[in-house]
């Protein structure tokens, strides 16, 4: 019995290194067809690379390599994160559209391209390049990553098509500027032009009060219906809402994480009403939760994000978030799924601020969700942050992550994001979870 039990272990465990070795290989084949199929394209195909958090630059990126594609002109959309020394050598012409995270930061698919090929030297004397710079100019270091991208071209002698710009917040001149300057790209007056995004209808049709009582500021659960179209997106996706203008004749738009999926039968968000030091709420949450009437129609529409998009159904998931970003997570614990879930959630109380207690209870009763570790900040006894959930279980998460989990956090980016960052890197080695990133197994959707 000892040496059938000693063979049946040898067994799982040369089953469980074939698994590993076929895994690696199937994914380095797949890599080496993307690097061969990018590597076969037309030296005058015009490369489109964006970074990316939210999904904004991926859009522009794809629109820009539509129009000069409709011109005649090859033109091909890819991740910066696709961008290696290869095609810097082999590309005569880049167009690099990049946005900016919080204070300065690249977004995560930029992040190892600064990493790796904007922190040495290399003759790009044969390079021209073109830079959309994304950011938002209430934030000191201003489409900092745009700009880093740009200086570092110059420096190793690529050759500007044009200057540099900045996009503000979506600032329609400055898109429409970009647009002009394609056209002298394909060298045609006749570039097809994309318009600002259309927004569909939709109704507010249920809004709940989440935390009555809580220490921190309100929570609400807000539901809106189509009308007269059928939306489609996935875990992950952003909804944009056009707010009611304000005089300035400006279409100001706000965006939140979707808490829900398609089958749900509604859009759904998770939403903090903030205020100004004044005490004055904030211009969207006011408008969401103090103004807006159920009943109301809205206009909006939902982005993709694949930054944030589901992992493998068969891969287990870890979901980390604090607060409000329970919507994001929440979406993808709907998303039907084999691999095992498990939710590190913080808030301030347990009596107030359990966001969808009931529904987590209920998913992990159908087995859709395999643990729940939530902190509490300021209960007695508690006092915890949702970071030092991950320091208490590191070993339990370091064995999710040899089983092939996909990480996602959501939630806030300055204090949240900062600290679980932080906990994952003491945990996992930076470099590991560097490696994460680049393979796209952690995954980003802060705020």
């Amino acid at each position: 019995m000892h040496w059938l039990g000693a063979a049946i272990c040898v067994g799982l465990w040369l089953a469980l290194v074939g698994w590993t070795l076929h895994k690696v290989m199937r994914e380095k084949g797949a890599a080496h067809a993307r690097a061969g199929a990018l590597g076969q394209l037309a030296a005058d195909t015009v490369l489109v690379a964006y970074a990316s958090q939210t999904g904004t630059a991926e859009e522009l990126a794809w629109q820009t390599a539509s129009a000069l594609s409709e011109a005649g002109t090859a033109a091909r959309p890819l991740p910066l994160s696709e961008l290696d020394d290869s095609l810097l050598g082999n590309a005569r012409r880049i167009l690099f559209i990049a946005s900016t995270t919080g204070e300065g930061d690249a977004p995560d698919n930029g992040s190892g391209f600064l990493r790796r090929v904007m922190t040495g030297t290399m003759d790009l004397s044969h390079l021209s390049y073109a830079v959309l710079a994304l950011g938002d100019s209430s934030y000191d270091q201003y489409c900092a990553f745009g700009r880093q991208i740009d200086h570092w071209a110059a420096a190793n002698g690529a050759s500007a098509l044009y200057p540099r710009i900045d996009v503000d917040n979506g600032d329609v001149a400055s898109l429409a500027l970009w647009q002009h300057q394609l056209a002298a790209i394909a060298g045609t007056d006749d570039l097809q032009v994309w318009g600002p995004a259309r927004y569909e209808p939709w109704q507010l049709v249920h809004r709940q009060h989440l935390n009555p009582g809580s220490p921190g500021g309100e929570a609400w659960h807000l539901v809106f219906q189509p009308l007269g179209h059928t939306p489609d997106w996935q875990a992950g996706d952003i909804a944009e809402f056009v707010l009611p203008d304000d005089g300035s004749g400006e279409r100001i738009v706000r965006e939140y994480s979707l808490a829900s999926i398609p089958s749900d039968d509604g859009a759904e968000f998770c939403v903090r009403l903030m205020t100004t030091p004044e005490g004055q709420a904030g211009r969207g949450s006011g408008w969401l939760i103090r103004q807006l009437e159920v009943g109301d129609q809205v206009q909006m529409r939902i982005r993709a994000n694949r930054n944030f998009r589901p992992a493998p159904a068969q891969s287990p998931i870890l979901l980390i978030g604090n607060g409000t970003g329970i919507a994001g997570l929440r979406a993808h614990l709907k998303t039907p799924r084999k691999g095992e879930a498990w939710l590190l959630f913080g808030e301030r109380t347990s009596a107030h601020d359990n966001f969808f207690g009931e529904e987590l209870k209920a998913l992990q009763a159908a087995g859709m969700l395999a643990r729940v570790d939530q902190a509490w900040s300021r209960d007695e006894g508690d006092g915890r942050y949702v970071q030092h959930l991950i320091s208490e279980n590191a070993r339990d998460i370091e064995r999710w992550i040899d089983r092939g989990a996909y990480i996602f956090v959501c939630g806030s980016l300055e204090g949240m994001s900062k600290g679980v960052h932080a906990a994952l890197e003491t945990v996992l080695g930076e470099e590991r979870l560097q490696g994460l990133t680049d393979a796209g197994r952690y995954r980003r959707d802060v705020y």
